[in-house]
């Protein structure tokens, strides 16, 4: 068995009603005075209230940073680090999708760290820790709450990049189902597929271990079985606590045994065309497994059972195809984007967005098999 080494985040509290302990757990981290980091949207809805609430009830003070944005620009990240200096916060707590916690985590760091959020983007270059830093996840997707990563755009460069850092690892996470109920049906899709894609990924990564397949096989039959239901019936409390239970178990898989090839293909679509991160996953992912099918066909035969589907009697090439179409299929049936043309971009674009696909390497180097220039632009083109 090669080496491998294995790390997650810090503490976890899971549960319906765990928000309710917020404040006693920030607190018990040393926080006094909280940046709270969440979207605009949420900013305004009921859920916020409650979160003040139980912060409230510790007598923490707090300021909210609120101009978070889909795909957040580097910007918004220098913003929200200037906003934890100036109110001399001690404890950044994210709450939301992705693109909340992924600011959270950069204002952590940029609290107590010089320069400018693209001043960090790649590997460790983070010179010291940052602020202690807390994640409420209120959708079930990227996994963000127990990964080291934040991803921003450079909007003057047309591209997207990641923080990547020890240092972001949050100190603490809480996830409670019941913040999940509101999510509209495409949002839950969307960031559904993202998590599937997050588990799926790290589970045939070259780099996964035999500790995290654990997390990324749970995550793979959790989201499978639940993910319809969470979709068509949002207020099903089971399939909610089910898809968050596995986007965390997913974002602990891809943290430790990273993601492939969808991920370097979907750069470019957010970078370039602002394509959520979700969406451009949601309509990759198939095609991707497709191309990767019979590189690791034990793999795909394990992901189709994992999924639902009765592999019993198949051979193993025939159970592999089997995760392909059971993948095919989940992404119809949620009605999740199917083609390029459908987001708006010209098939011109395509060798361009193969060529910054390719600059993406690290997904690269863990895909199950060698993906070329030419492989790249035949995958755009298959999904067009």
């Amino acid at each position: 068995m090669a080496i491998f080494n294995f790390r997650a985040a810090g503490e976890i509290t899971f549960g319906v009603g765990a928000i309710q302990q917020a404040g006693a757990i920030v607190k018990k981290w040393g926080g006094k005075r909280v940046l709270l980091v969440v979207d605009p949207g949420f900013a305004k809805a009921g859920p916020l209230k409650r979160i003040k609430d139980v912060l409230e009830q510790e007598k923490l003070s707090y300021v909210v940073f609120d101009a978070v944005e889909p795909e957040p620009r580097v910007e918004v990240a220098d913003q929200s680090g200037q906003l934890a200096k100036k109110e001399r916060c001690d404890f950044v707590l994210g709450v939301g999708g992705g693109s909340a916690m992924d600011t959270a985590k950069a204002a952590a760091i940029l609290a107590t760290n010089e320069g400018r959020a693209r001043d960090y983007q790649g590997l460790n270059k983070v010179p010291r820790p940052g602020l202690p830093k807390g994640m409420v996840p209120t959708t079930a997707g990227t996994g963000s709450e127990v990964t080291f990563t934040a991803v921003f755009i450079n909007a003057d460069e047309k591209k997207k990049a990641g923080i990547n850092s020890p240092y972001l690892y949050p100190e603490i996470s809480i996830l409670d189902p019941e913040l999940t109920l509101g999510l509209p049906p495409a949002v839950t899709a969307f960031t559904g597929m993202d998590a599937l894609t997050h588990a799926i990924e790290s589970y045939t990564s070259k780099a996964a271990s035999p500790l995290s397949a654990m997390f990324s096989q749970e995550a793979i039959g959790l989201i499978g079985k639940s993910l319809r239901q969470a979709v068509h019936q949002g207020s099903d409390l089971n399939a909610r606590s089910n898809m968050l239970l596995g986007s965390l178990l997913a974002g602990i898989g891809l943290a430790n045994a990273g993601v492939t090839a969808a991920h370097s293909l979907a750069y470019p679509l957010g970078g370039v065309y602002r394509v959520p991160h979700g969406v451009a996953n949601a309509l990759l992912l198939p095609a991707v497994m497709e191309f990767n099918v019979f590189s690791c066909p034990e793999k795909f035969a394990q992901i189709a059972a994992w999924m639902g589907e009765n592999v019993q009697g198949l051979s193993m090439p025939e159970a592999a195809v089997l995760a392909v179409e059971s993948v095919q299929r989940l992404a119809k049936d949620l009605e999740v984007p199917q083609r390029l043309s459908d987001l708006g971009i010209p098939q011109p674009a395509i060798p361009g967005m193969a060529e910054e696909a390719m600059k993406v390497a690290r997904p690269l180097e863990n895909n199950p098999r060698p993906v070329s220039l030419e492989d790249a632009i035949g995958i755009y083109e298959r999904v067009f």
